[in-house]
């Protein structure tokens, strides 16, 4: 169910979405930008983060703010990557995309980073195996929601895999998708096992609204906002 009982329409064939051996080498990834920056999202918004945002996505969210990544991206090795993030005055690091658990180097360069005393966040569609990452990763999984035309991607069993630690994201178009939201949460229980983040559209939802849903719904939901875009905009980088 979507808007007026339609999935949005997503226009590019599957097939294209990646290019062939796409992430498969695990000594090397492919990486649309790294930056430092204050951490908009999450239970760690407003703290100094290092940003790995890794090229490409096998989704088409309707809503996806980063399709920047989608194509293009440098070549580096994981040493590379590591030399980069040294010169920042943080142990506080990000891995997302794209999708970044689409490359076999990546729970690589997560574990060299554990190893080095980082504090590593992924944030990731929820349409990988959250277990590809390493132990002590904290994974910052999406839920796609009816609005977003990417519904059927949804890796349920990763549900049963969520550790302290974890956080949930949905993030929501209108009340079809918060009300689709607050009964998965309530059938998995979900607040009772890690913090769920409800996310607006930006543009498209008020956040004032939303603010007003989740204090009528009951449920134990925290408000997340793109501190970063409230502080620089759309602009990459930041």
């Amino acid at each position: 169910m979507g808007r007026e009982g339609k999935l949005p329409v997503l226009t590019e064939p599957v097939e294209t979405r990646l290019p062939q051996g796409h992430g498969q080498d695990a000594t090397r990834l492919r990486i649309t930008e790294i930056f430092f920056s204050i951490q908009g999202e999450s239970t760690h918004a407003g703290l100094p983060c290092a940003m790995v945002r890794l090229t490409g996505c096998n989704l088409r969210c309707v809503w996806c703010d980063t399709e920047y990544s989608f194509h293009g991206g440098q070549t580096v090795t994981v040493e590379e990557i590591l030399a980069r993030l040294a010169q920042y005055p943080t142990k506080r690091v990000e891995l997302t995309g794209g999708e970044p658990l689409l490359q076999k180097g990546l729970p690589v360069l997560a574990q060299r980073l554990l190893e080095l005393g980082y504090t590593v966040l992924c944030e990731t569609s929820g349409e990988r195996d959250l277990d590809l990452l390493p132990a002590g990763v904290k994974r910052i999984m999406d839920l796609k929601a009816p609005g977003s035309g990417e519904l059927e991607q949804n890796r349920w069993d990763n549900l049963d895999k969520l550790r302290p630690g974890d956080e949930v994201k949905f993030v929501l178009a209108d009340r079809i998708d918060f009300d689709w939201m607050v009964q998965v949460v309530r059938t998995h229980h979900l607040t009772d096992k890690v913090v769920v983040l409800a996310a607006p559209v930006q543009g498209q939802l008020p956040p004032r609204t939303l603010a007003e849903w989740i204090l009528e719904s009951g449920l134990d939901l925290r408000l997340n906002l793109q501190l970063h875009k409230l502080l620089w905009g759309d602009t990459p980088g930041h």
